[in-house]
């Protein structure tokens, strides 16, 4: 089933995103898509925050992979670390193995940017994430960079596609907060608007 949550800032993004996190265990795999500032880094923080891992999660751009290990004092004490990969300049499978992300996926939760198309054999079960602006730069979702600003506080239209064994039957619908969620609007996709 696939699912579509609204967002009107930056904190509703993030704060999705930590909800998510709450249903998130090592070697999950989660791929981000969107163009440049439709918020795929934004969403990255909220869920590390969640997960509890150091701070400072920032765009993997230049440096393809950034590991954020859990903190013992933090919020989720004992979790799996973060793995946060930006394939947008890797242009195929063979480059995605290069980076070794098999070695860590089994004790971190993955989160690729750009890695649709790239990364599904990594693991049988992920989860899609296409995050859309409503407005300005990058609102149709291009992958053409525009180097924009991605914390702006604008609309979002979050798609989550939950793909594999590992995800039947999960309800998302508590991704977006208590009192949030309305009613299915067709029979295969679920709208959500976070508050």
């Amino acid at each position: 089933m696939d699912w579509e949550f609204s967002t009107a800032t930056a904190e509703q993004t993030q704060r999705l995103a930590e909800n998510l996190a709450g249903l998130l265990r090592a070697g999950d795999l989660i791929v981000l898509s969107g163009g440049l500032g439709a918020g795929k880094t934004t969403f990255t923080q909220g869920l590390g925050r969640s997960l509890g891992v150091r701070d400072g999660i920032i765009s993997p751009t230049f440096v393809l992979v950034r590991i954020h290990p859990n903190l013992p004092g933090g919020p989720n004490p004992g979790g799996p670390d973060l793995v946060h990969v930006d394939a947008y300049r890797l242009g195929s499978e063979a480059e995605i193995d290069d980076i070794d992300l098999e070695n860590t996926m089994d004790s971190s939760v993955t989160v690729v940017e750009w890695g649709a198309g790239r990364v599904e054999h990594l693991a049988a079960s992920r989860l899609e994430i296409e995050l859309v602006r409503a407005t300005g730069f990058g609102a149709t979702g291009s992958s053409v960079p525009d180097f924009s600003d991605e914390d702006g506080d604008e609309p979002r239209t979050l798609r989550l596609s939950a793909v594999g064994p590992r995800w039947e039957g999960v309800d998302f619908s508590a991704l977006a907060g208590p009192g949030a969620a309305t009613p299915p609007s067709d029979a295969g996709t679920r709208k959500d608007t976070v508050e």
